[in-house]
């Protein structure tokens, strides 16, 4: 693991900071690519983390959300102690079983599903995912299919 600081900067409402080159380039390395989301992982003032590397405007960022540092968005310019490294782990979220019998029992939907870009694709599964109760889980799959219909908003997005 590499360990790094950095001052904490902002581009657009989100608080971020730059890695090194020479750290990015072994992640860039371990990762086998340059180019698109590249996850790791580490510690932001000691607190265990798990991230996507991201380009944005021509540079590479590790983005800083406030499960990463508390009231990130209040602290721009605080300079923080990072540890990084590449994740290899699979992230690979499952969409719930419920979601997968409603888009088999709804053809259009599941057409329309199939065809949307996998990040949003990747929302929706997560969403649902994450959702604690049956109720919940069950009120939010209509809420998917009827997003999918092009019949009502979802994940604060209008239709597909």
């Amino acid at each position: 693991m590499d360990n790094f600081k950095a001052e904490l900067e902002i581009i657009d409402g989100n608080p971020f900071v730059f890695i090194p080159s020479k750290i990015l380039n072994k992640i860039f390395q371990q990762a086998n690519k340059n180019k698109g989301a590249i996850p790791v992982r580490g510690k932001i003032n000691k607190k265990i983390y798990q991230q996507t590397l991201l380009r944005y405007s021509g540079d590479w960022r590790l983005y800083i959300n406030m499960k990463m540092l508390k009231n990130s968005p209040k602290r721009i310019g605080e300079v923080i102690d990072i540890e990084i490294e590449f994740d290899p782990s699979d992230r690979t979220i499952k969409p719930h079983p419920e979601f997968v019998n409603a888009l088999t029992a709804n053809m259009e939907a599941k057409e329309v599903f199939e065809k949307l870009s996998p990040s949003k694709q990747k929302e929706i599964v997560r969403y649902i995912s994450n959702l604690k109760t049956e109720k919940s889980v069950d009120k939010n799959v209509k809420r998917a299919i009827n997003f999918l219909l092009g019949k009502e908003r979802f994940v604060g997005r209008d239709k597909p």
